[in-house]
């Protein structure tokens, strides 16, 4: 596929998007690695932008330089986003009462903590990143360690032969200290984005470094 024709498809797949208002994002493409440029009025916008664009057949990365300037109803105190991070984080039943804490600095929120699990760290940034007025998010957000490198390891490549997006057989795992490597080749970014999945998955992983390649 040329570089030309993947722009035209991330550009499709950006206008089909109902939660991306598109008119301000700007596209480049160069040897499958998208770099999305311009601007967005919410974090959310900036977060769905990047995720329509891994959605897209061929592509092999993706740079995000979207700017998000909040305006009108969207514009709002640092004090204010922070009393409703708090309020959000405590309403929503995945992440544990008092376990995440929040500082907001001209509309950027950064989330410290710790929690058992990676979709726990996850649904923080998920629920704050809704707020109308935050420009980013640093989630910095501890995972506690449960597993022994071995556990970790033999359950991650269960998870891999277990999905059906996956040839797991392509999948190398190694894990030390919490961090997994993940190495060998797929054949589509949905495939190196499940084996992602399938790795954070499992308690007491703390980073994921993906080494696979898209062919």
């Amino acid at each position: 596929m040329s570089d030309i024709v993947l722009r035209q498809d991330v550009l499709d797949e950006l206008d089909f998007e109902p939660s991306i208002n598109a008119a301000h994002i700007g596209v480049a493409v160069d040897h499958r690695v998208v770099t999305l440029t311009g601007h967005v009025s919410t974090y959310a916008q900036k977060a769905a932008a990047e995720g329509a664009v891994r959605r897209v057949k061929g592509v092999r990365g993706v740079a995000q330089e979207i700017e998000v300037r909040p305006f009108g109803a969207h514009a709002t105190a640092d004090d204010e986003i922070a009393r409703r991070a708090v309020t959000i984080l405590a309403w929503n039943t995945t992440i544990p009462e008092n376990a995440v804490q929040v500082m907001v600095q001209r509309g950027w929120v950064t989330l410290t903590g710790t929690v058992a699990w990676q979709y726990q760290k996850t649904a923080a940034t998920d629920v704050v990143q809704r707020l109308g007025g935050v420009v980013g998010i640093s989630n910095n957000i501890e995972i506690k360690p449960h597993l022994t490198s071995a556990d970790v390891s033999k359950k991650i490549k269960s998870a891999l032969v277990r999905s059906a997006e996956i040839e797991a057989q392509a999948i190398q795992v190694s894990v030390s200290d919490g961090t997994v490597r993940l190495e060998g080749h797929v054949r589509t970014w949905s495939e190196r984005m499940a084996a992602e999945r399938a790795a954070w998955s499992i308690p007491g992983v703390t980073q994921v470094d993906d080494r696979i390649s898209v062919s």
